[in-house]
């Protein structure tokens, strides 16, 4: 890679880093941009799974610290999460490259919807911690958010939100905590699965987690209402920008 490559992809990293750590969606910065450099699209898919990896350590981290992540409660989703990612994974190492190409921009279009919509506006809670285990509706649910995120993983931060504000209950910044606890396990199965087929290029992976992981603990330590303009309005352009790159 040249230069100017390894300073795309570290740029990108940290946007994407930041953006998942506060919402979702990141993978709409990164999957672009290492299909720019010239990854098959799966391969693509594969490598932004390092980078997805090492943030989301990162985030944990910095949650655990400040003492708002429920480790109870992100195990016993991450639980199905991480089941549900090793069926979406081998799911994505079927299609071909091309309507892989299709399905990331149509992905990116729903997200543009989503992010238009703010559906932040919806998520007021009061949970804290998971009083018990969930139920089979809630481990159903988080299995099918699992299966795509191992399918594709752009915008799984977003669905998760839903699910654990909506209808588990927690409250945005224990719910965030809680997401990339979850993003974190189902994003090591679908590494491994992506790994074992040689989907994954390490060296413009470990590239993308420099930025990533940067941005990771800089999102961690933002508070989540500061900054949530200016995020929307990058993710939107950029994702308008990639979702035509891919479908026209």
């Amino acid at each position: 890679m040249n230069p100017s490559a390894y300073a795309l992809l570290i740029a990108a990293g940290f946007i994407a880093g930041f953006i998942n750590t506060l919402a979702g969606s990141g993978s709409a910065v990164t999957l672009p941009a290492l299909i720019f450099l010239g990854l098959p699209a799966s391969v693509a898919n594969g490598t932004n799974r390092v980078a997805i990896l090492l943030q989301n350590i990162t985030a944990v981290a910095s949650f655990r610290h400040d003492r708002v992540l429920d480790t109870r409660g992100a195990l016993w989703l991450a639980a199905p999460a991480a089941l549900g990612s090793l069926v979406g994974a081998q799911i994505s190492l079927g299609l071909d490259e091309r309507l892989l190409e299709r399905v990331i921009g149509v992905v990116m279009l729903i997200m543009l919807v989503l992010i238009l919509l703010r559906p932040q506006r919806w998520l007021h809670g009061t949970l804290s911690q998971m009083p018990g285990r969930p139920g089979l509706k809630h481990m159903l649910l988080f299995f099918a958010i699992g299966a795509y995120g191992g399918f594709i993983q752009v915008g799984v931060g977003i669905f998760l939100l839903v699910g654990l504000v909506l209808d588990l209950g927690y409250d945005l910044v224990r719910a965030n905590a809680v997401k990339v606890a979850v993003v974190l396990a189902l994003t090591l199965v679908a590494l491994v699965v992506f790994a074992a087929n040689a989907k994954v290029q390490w060296r413009e992976g470990l590239v993308l987690a420099i930025g990533s992981t940067l941005g990771a603990w800089v999102g961690a330590r933002f508070a989540v209402e500061r900054g949530a303009v200016w995020v929307r309005r990058l993710l939107i352009a950029i994702v308008v920008f990639s979702a035509a790159q891919l479908l026209l």
